[in-house]
């Protein structure tokens, strides 16, 4: 088994350090850093506090974000501070600078974040998303396996669904989905259906929760007669399990996705730095 930790930014938390009150000539929470060294550095808090900007909706998915001028007047620290938290931000896929525009919040709507978390990639030609056809989606008690998984408790309500993401009119992909059922009320087949564009672009435009990283476990296996049938492929078939939990700000997992992939014209692609 193969593990891998996708989009590995550890996510500022509600418990992170708050910024203390300045003082004349010394920047945000300077005082405090001299007598606390436990503190991590200035521009680590800035980016703490934006980031709870972030998860509290301050400013929403796509919206440009104030300048980093305005920022540094905002948290009284230098334009430099500002921008390193900003560099960070940005390294991490929560926000995305524009030139000549500004920085705006991500969201799930652009394709470059679509492709982030779709990891299957043609052989040949350009990648694209995939047609989505919807098996199964209902609600029901969690799993004590999933309930883990989701730090939620055994029995909880979740919403589950199945679907098959084809390309090019192909199945490649068999999705089994988790969801939290307090986060997700009101989550039907009819309203998957009925959206056009990514799913973590509905769950962030109506359920406003977005996903900013992940973590994967990979194996092989074969198909069984169920999966087979749903896939076209023979029973036996070798395919690429891969089971994914998504998580929101503050490290809060919001899905649990089992995934099985036909690779015949396909391959998993993730980029490692």
């Amino acid at each position: 088994m193969v593990k891998l930790q996708s989009m590995n930014s550890i996510i500022p938390t509600a418990n992170n350090p708050t910024i203390a009150p300045t003082t004349p000539g010394t920047g945000v929470g300077a005082s405090s850093l001299s007598a606390s060294p436990t503190f991590s550095p200035l521009y680590q808090q800035i980016k703490a506090l934006i980031t709870q900007s972030l998860q509290s909706g301050e400013w929403k998915p796509g919206e440009l974000i104030p300048s980093e001028m305005e920022l540094a007047s905002r948290f009284k620290v230098s334009q430099g501070t500002v921008r390193k938290a900003i560099d960070e931000l940005s390294a991490e896929n929560l926000v995305v600078r524009r030139q000549g525009k500004g920085t705006f919040v991500a969201t799930h709507h652009e394709a470059r974040s679509q492709f982030r978390f779709l990891r299957l990639a043609p052989d040949e030609g350009v990648p694209h998303y995939p047609e989505n056809r919807i098996i199964e989606v209902k609600r029901m008690r969690a799993p004590a396996e999933v309930a883990r998984l989701l730090d939620i408790k055994s029995g909880d309500s979740v919403v589950f669904i199945r679907r098959v993401q084809s390309f090019s009119g192909v199945p490649t992909i068999l999705d089994d989905l988790w969801l939290p059922g307090a986060i997700f009320k009101g989550l039907t087949a009819e309203r998957l259906n009925e959206y056009k564009g990514p799913m973590y672009g509905l769950f962030e435009t109506e359920f406003g929760t977005h996903m900013i990283r992940a973590s994967e476990q990979i194996r092989a296996v074969c198909a069984d007669e169920a999966v087979a049938t749903l896939l076209h492929v023979d029973v036996g078939m070798p395919l690429l399990n891969v089971e994914r939990v998504s998580f929101t700000y503050g490290d809060k997992p919001v899905e649990l996705r089992r995934g099985l992939y036909l690779t015949v014209n396909h391959h998993y692609r993730n980029e490692l730095s």
